[in-house]
């Protein structure tokens, strides 16, 4: 086999990509997650600041402010306590359900919801040192190396820059009065965490198309497993070869079955042969194809309809005519009425003379009225 055969240079295919999603490897981005969690904190540190900051204060008043019964009684602290905490309780709670939605939510952005039970499964070839130290050496792994030690330099020279510039804010805290510094001081770390939670961005921005780039070279195919996929899928070219043999070999026993229920036989004379039915207990219906074939079983054709003794007419142009216009089991069209009736009107003479009820009929007119556009 060729060498450029075995390279992967194939676009993954649906069915590879779906066959990866079950066994639970989609592109993640953790970098994407980890942004979303961040900002949405940021976002419900700000919804809930103002509670936050009142309970700060009631906390720092209440614990500085006690009354002598309370300083001897040994319970008094445990309930103190309580109350304390439990007026953290409401700004706490609703800025934990913020992250942990934001948790759930950040990591089905890229690659959406999955649930993988192959993937749960234990893998004790992960056990293998051997394997594990070759995961480690990989190139994956060095990639992720590089990629958090210039993470962490980003956002720690961001980190730098940020306390730099608000350095003398920092120290005037000290200087503010109660409860104006700890509104401050929560005014302060708000901006400068959502700041800080923004220099992720562009990390994501490089983070999301490398993830979904690599995730794709990963899947990669070569021309051969392409060609094999699509065997499998589609069926091998022999079989379904096959396949369509015996279906039309039953859909032309099925047809030659309904031959003995036609009313006439039209040829051209020896390649194409139609059978024709009409009912004339239904007025409104039209005769219709029940076989139609050419040459070996357009022969068939004849073959039966001269065992069941069903008039066999030559008419080449209206045979084509009907052979190419009409589907099997439908109507024959309205142009053809005209043509039709007259060789149904002929079989029909042409029973009463056999039953000894009429004369013979004239031969059938060789130029039927056929429209030009169904002329075959």
């Amino acid at each position: 086999m060729a060498d450029s055969d075995q390279e992967r240079s194939e676009l993954p295919t649906g069915k590879r990509l779906e066959q990866a999603r079950e066994k639970g490897q989609i592109a993640r981005s953790r970098e994407l997650g980890t942004a979303t969690v961040l900002l949405s904190a940021c976002a419900g540190l700000y919804m809930v600041k103002g509670q936050l900051a009142a309970a700060l204060i009631h906390i720092f008043t209440t614990s500085f402010t006690l009354q002598r019964e309370q300083a001897f009684d040994p319970n008094a602290m445990i309930a103190l306590f309580a109350t304390l905490v439990g007026s953290l309780l409401l700004p706490l709670g609703l800025l934990f359900f913020i992250v942990a939605l934001a948790s759930f939510i950040g990591n089905i952005l890229m690659g959406g919801f999955n649930f993988s039970t192959e993937a749960m499964m234990p893998k004790f070839s992960k056990l293998n040192p051997a394997s594990g130290l070759k995961r480690m050496m990989g190139v994956q792994s060095l990639v992720e190396l590089i990629k958090s030690i210039a993470k962490v330099v980003f956002i720690a020279l961001f980190a730098w820059g940020l306390l730099s510039s608000q350095f003398e804010h920092l120290m005037n805290l000290s200087f503010e009065g109660f409860p104006g510094g700890i509104i401050d001081a929560l005014e302060l770390f708000l901006w400068m965490i959502v700041v800080l939670c923004c220099s992720l961005l562009p990390i994501v921005a490089i983070d999301v198309p490398f993830q979904k780039w690599n995730h794709l070279r990963q899947l990669k195919m070569t021309k051969q497993e392409v060609k094999d996929e699509f065997k499998d899928s589609e069926g091998k070219p022999e079989v379904k070869g096959r396949i369509r043999r015996m279906q039309m070999e039953m859909a032309n026993r099925r047809m030659m079955a309904d031959v003995p229920k036609a009313d006439v036989v039209i040829t051209n004379p020896n390649h194409y042969s139609v059978a024709l039915q009409y009912d004339p207990a239904q007025p409104k219906s039209a005769p219709k194809v029940v076989a139609k074939g050419v040459d070996d079983v357009a022969f068939k054709i004849r073959e039966i309809a001269r065992e069941y003794d069903i008039p066999i007419l030559p008419s080449p142009a209206l045979t084509r005519a009907i052979y190419h216009a009409t589907d099997l089991g439908h109507e024959i069209p309205e142009g053809l009425f005209a043509a039709v009736a007259q060789v149904l009107a002929y079989v029909y003479q042409l029973r009463q003379f056999r039953r000894g009820r009429g004369q013979r009929p004239r031969p059938l007119a060789d130029n039927l009225p056929i429209p030009d556009e169904l002329k075959k």
